[in-house]
């Protein structure tokens, strides 16, 4: 079974054709394939019309409401009711073509040594077509070094064997944002992360609720990330790579908390640097 986990906070709006389009799924309209997949709907305290757009598509979903939390939280919730031996996520603002699933099943089940895949994307910034960075390029296989800098690993795209949770842990609730980032350092030290370069989903953003646009320096929540990262049992070579990463990310943060006026956090991330290299002499 494929267990598709969406959370949601008041998306009713953008969450009905994010449903659909799990659906619509050409691998889950096959006759044999049908049952064999269930859609959890965490609803992380939603005020809005939520569950009345989830109850319009009948006993095909499975609902349930839990006070807001956050994103993580969400879907560790959803972690813990699904039956699946794979695990998909689709934020509610995002959408899959319906080839999606069928593409990376097929993959799954023909590299049975692959925990983890994930696609390219299509991403959209309010309803026009935009081009991803070139900082954004996808990598596969043993990409440590490429999850670093920023966040590569977009759920909504990705497939987990459900043992990989097992292993590694599910999403760290002490972070409001870049949980994804920090699950992907976490599975990318052990495990190589499989690209499938067929766009197979659609990313809508530029709408004001956006996490990626309530949180100012979402590298604070990345360093915090990294940090936890060091006593993770790194390999001597991952571990420099780490302390180079919270470094550079640090003295960006000096500069900004520096030019907002806040000179305790400016000087707290100073001695986080100089922590990093006592550690590294």
């Amino acid at each position: 079974m494929i267990s598709v986990i969406i959370p949601t906070y008041n998306r009713a709006s953008f969450l009905k054709e994010a449903i659909q389009s799990v659906l619509d799924q050409d691998y889950f309209s096959d006759s044999f394939a049908s049952h064999l997949f269930e859609l959890i709907i965490i609803d992380d305290g939603s005020t809005d019309r939520t569950k009345e757009v989830v109850e319009s598509f009948g006993d095909r979903i499975s609902y349930h409401y839990q006070e807001h939390k956050g994103v993580s939280a969400a879907r560790n919730h959803g972690l813990q009711l699904a039956r699946g031996a794979y695990i998909a996520f689709l934020d509610s603002d995002d959408l899959w073509k319906k080839e999606k699933m069928q593409i990376q099943m097929s993959f799954m089940q023909a590299f049975p040594q692959a925990n983890v895949c994930y696609t390219e994307e299509i991403w959209m910034r309010r309803g026009v077509r935009v081009n991803p960075l070139k900082k954004h390029q996808k990598y596969s296989g043993w990409i440590f070094d490429k999850v670093l800098p920023h966040c590569l690993l977009s759920l909504s795209s990705t497939l987990f064997r459900r043992e990989i949770f097992e292993e590694i842990g599910n999403f760290d609730e002490d972070l409001p944002v870049c949980e994804d980032y920090d699950l992907g350092i976490r599975i990318a030290r052990k495990y190589p992360i499989y690209f499938i370069s067929n766009p197979l989903i659609i990313k809508r953003g530029g709408h004001p609720d956006q996490l990626s646009k309530k949180y100012w320096g979402m590298d604070r929540y990345r360093v915090q990330a990294l940090e936890k990262a060091l006593s993770l049992g790194l390999t001597p070579e991952q571990e420099l790579l780490v302390k180079k990463e919270i470094v550079k990310k640090g003295r960006v943060l000096i500069n900004g908390f520096r030019k907002r006026g806040n000179q305790a956090e400016a000087e707290r991330y100073s001695k986080l640097i100089s922590r990093v290299h006592e550690r590294s002499s």
